[in-house]
């Protein structure tokens, strides 16, 4: 069912889902082909399609204890009044795969959100908000702050002032798969925020290439016999949970930069009103 006020429910979504992603997946995988990489470029180009990963799912503390990815995210959701928890993760539950749980759904910010239809969730208050984010995280799934025009087009909602938490993995989500033989459009969809650096310590690293192995944009190689981590790295940090050894470090400047930071670049895709705290 369908109200006027509102977009289209759930089964709508899910349909339009199963038809739009093996286009979705082939334009990725053909995003390096000559002629067909101009093709799809339009629909992947900045800031129609961009996205920032906080790795909420290490956990790295701060000299107060705090787990700063987190915290970074908690102050963002203290900072909004519009916020709408999905009940299912589309693409988990698109792929029929209960490992991370299918009911861990996105979180929609920002006034676009009155038009997504209930049947998708549920409007939620700061605190509960919180809580399922760490609920994500203990589930291992990396938030991604998502601007991507894929969103407003499925739940008929504006798109200067909607921004999307995503919380994914790294074999069922949309967003991460298909992307290590990206074209060059595609390999600017994702950039670290501002603040937050990956290193490797050559001394403890073993070259296993476990690392190389996890990283979905291929943004580590092996540079004699060890891991070099590149440009593109989006600093989702999955490196840091799958090396054996802990020779990557994961770092922060400090909390303040790095929420400014994300505010930042927040405000240089949309219009979404976030409180300066």
């Amino acid at each position: 069912m369908m109200f006027i006020d509102h977009g289209p429910g759930k089964s709508i979504v899910r349909a339009a889902v199963r038809l739009s992603w093996p286009i979705m997946t082939a334009a990725k995988r053909l995003s390096n082909v000559p002629f067909f990489k101009w093709l799809i470029r339009p629909f992947f180009m900045r800031p129609y399609n961009e996205l920032t990963s906080i790795p909420i799912q290490v956990k790295v503390d701060s000299p107060d204890s705090v787990v700063l990815p987190r915290r970074i995210l908690e102050r963002l959701l203290t900072d909004v009044d519009d916020i709408f928890v999905l009940d299912e993760c589309i693409c988990r539950t698109h792929n029929r795969t209960d490992i991370p749980p299918q009911n861990i759904g996105c979180m929609a910010l920002g006034p676009a959100i009155h038009r997504i239809h209930p049947s998708h969730g549920r409007m939620v208050s700061t605190d509960e908000a919180i809580r399922h984010m760490h609920r994500a995280a203990e589930a291992g799934l990396i938030a991604n702050i998502a601007h991507v025009w894929i969103d407003p087009v499925a739940f008929w909602t504006r798109f200067r002032d909607l921004m999307f938490i995503c919380f994914c993995d790294d074999r069922n989500c949309l967003y991460r798969t298909y992307m290590k033989s990206r074209g060059p459009t595609l390999d600017k969809a994702y950039r670290r925020l501002p603040g937050m650096n990956l290193s490797v310590d050559a001394g403890k690293c073993l070259g296993c290439g476990s690392c190389t192995e996890s990283c979905f944009l291929a943004a580590i190689s092996m540079v004699e016999g060890k891991a070099r981590i590149g440009e593109s790295c989006a600093g989702c940090a999955r490196c840091v949970e799958t090396c054996p050894s802990g020779a990557i470090t994961l770092t922060f400047e400090g909390e303040e930069a790095l929420y400014k930071g994300l505010l930042m670049r927040i405000r240089e895709i949309s219009e979404l009103p976030v409180r300066d705290t």
